[in-house]
């Protein structure tokens, strides 16, 4: 009979010990960096779908595309393009440029070399049909052989500013046609 409550006292004793210690399912993240970057891209900027009425008249706006140190899930660099105003973010739509492999080729270089659309400001065109799509002409401001450079939605990149969600694309043409004076982006990095 003691043998048995002994045993019993065991299993009890394992029990609470394994009952009590968080699974994988309810642990937290081992890094809080993870939590802030879902935070972050859950946050709803206020130009996300296009031109709000509650933005002020006569408001500066810039359009800029950085590269970020986060990848597509094929290894492509995850890209954004950004439009600011009076120094807030309005909105910020993901973007790739140049396929993987190329991302640190020359960017200069033509024709068709696949790398990223080169650093520098460009002239930005209205956007317009482009099939069943939209293609924004892109000039550049700054010497380059690279030619036949534009916005568009499609992914992988190989040289343009490629935007692959549709949504994206048409709310980045609302902002540009409502803007009046939205001519330029500027590519850094």
């Amino acid at each position: 009979m003691l043998m048995v409550s002994i045993r019993s006292a065991l299993v009890v004793a394992v029990l609470c010990v394994v009952g009590c210690t968080p699974s994988a399912e309810t642990r937290p993240p081992l890094k809080a960096k993870v939590q802030q970057e879902q935070l972050q891209k859950s946050v709803v900027l206020p130009g996300q779908a296009g031109p709000t009425s509650d933005r002020s008249k006569g408001q500066t706006l810039r359009l800029t595309m950085r590269r970020t140190n986060d990848f597509f899930p094929d290894g492509n660099s995850v890209w954004l393009v950004e439009l600011h105003g009076d120094g807030s973010l309005l909105a910020q739509w993901t973007a790739a440029s140049g396929i993987a492999q190329r991302q640190t080729a020359d960017r200069l270089w033509s024709p068709g070399n696949a790398s990223p659309l080169p650093a520098g400001t460009y002239r930005l065109g209205d956007p317009e049909p482009w099939g069943d799509d939209l293609w924004f002409d892109l000039q550049p401001r700054f010497e380059t052989t690279r030619s036949a450079l534009g916005i568009h939605r499609c992914y992988p990149g190989t040289g343009c500013i490629c935007i692959p969600s549709r949504t994206d694309i048409e709310a980045l043409a609302e902002w540009v046609r409502a803007s009046g004076g939205l001519r330029e982006i500027t590519v850094s990095n």
